[in-house]
């Protein structure tokens, strides 16, 4: 198996680099807030040490190449379903919820099927067409098992988390599938969560008490000052990492800004709005600190589809 670390070390380390320096240097700030200040900032050493495990895990699955890497993205898919499954009610339907399972397995083999059109690793066309087939799936299995009671909820329930959770995130393994667009997916995970800390930063520096609160249904402490704080790191972030797509143009370095830092605060908002209906803080507490897996992806969720088709329009390597 070629490892993406060997075809593309350059940007690999790089990112590699400007991640786990920036570990380090959080690490230094909360050890000053600690032991220097005097502060409590137990919670956010919780948040860090997650870090200081989650980021070499993604960079060491992408490094040992795409099949590893499908295979990662798509366990995070199957954690974050059954963390949908069990917040929602619906993992008490096995039968369903299992359905839905092979589902998502079926898109990462998908991710590493050879297209019959040009022999690449990746169904592009298979990929697209397989909601139709598990949606048809799953609407069977009541009637394999004549059942009527509670199944159109429970149908309902695991189609969303198919497509939702399950085929939309998993672009980003589509993605992960072409070893000569390591920079686009490597991108794609930074940009993310720095839009996240975006939005954080700029909410609690210039959003205290809530002043313009931007869906004060859906999620509270999330201000107007913190979405466009976020939106406009989004938009200045595609030049400083430009060596991440060397070919785009203006064009295509303004639509990525647009496409994580509206898409991404979009993700987190539509997992918002489940989490708040079925009355949840975090979806789960697979990762301390953070809540579930569904917490930290949920802003993957509406990016990567964009993404991806936006670089297919102009580029067409799929």
């Amino acid at each position: 198996m070629t490892s993406i670390l060997s075809n593309f070390d350059p940007i690999l380390k790089t990112y590699a680099c400007i991640l786990l320096g920036m570990l380090a240097l959080a690490g230094l700030a909360l050890a000053g807030f600690t032991f220097v200040l005097r502060r409590d900032v137990r919670s956010v050493w919780v948040t860090w040490r997650a870090w200081l495990i989650m980021i070499p895990l993604v960079l060491v699955a992408i490094a040992l190449g795409p099949v590893w890497a499908v295979a990662f993205f798509t366990l995070v898919a199957l954690v974050g379903f059954k963390e949908f499954a069990r917040a929602t009610g619906l993992y008490r339907d096995w039968s369903i919820t299992a359905a839905v399972y092979l589902g998502i397995i079926a898109v990462g083999i998908t991710c590493l099927v050879p297209d019959p059109n040009n022999g690449a690793r990746g169904w592009y066309g298979l990929f697209m067409a397989l909601p139709v087939f598990v949606i048809a799936f799953i609407v069977l299995v009541p009637v394999v098992r004549d059942k009527t009671h509670g199944q159109l909820q429970a149908m309902a329930l695991a189609v969303l988390g198919f497509i939702y959770v399950g085929w939309m995130f998993l672009h980003v393994a589509l993605i992960a599938s072409h070893p000569s667009l390591i920079g686009y997916l490597l991108y794609l995970l930074f940009a993310v969560e720095v839009n996240d800390i975006a939005a954080f930063t700029f909410g609690r520096l210039l959003g205290k008490n809530g002043r313009h609160p931007f869906r004060i249904a859906i999620s509270p402490k999330k201000t107007w000052e913190g979405a466009l704080g976020a939106l406009a790191v989004s938009m200045i972030l595609p030049w400083i990492m430009r060596f991440s797509f060397p070919e785009f143009g203006t064009t295509q370095l303004i639509l990525t800004g647009l496409i994580v830092g509206v898409g991404g605060q979009l993700g987190d908002l539509g997992m918002s709005v489940i989490k708040r209906d079925i009355g949840v803080k975090d979806m789960g507490g697979a990762i301390p600190g953070h809540g579930g897996v569904l917490d930290r992806i949920d802003s993957l969720v509406y990016t990567a589809p964009l993404f991806l088709h936006m670089v297919d329009y102009y580029y067409k390597h799929w």
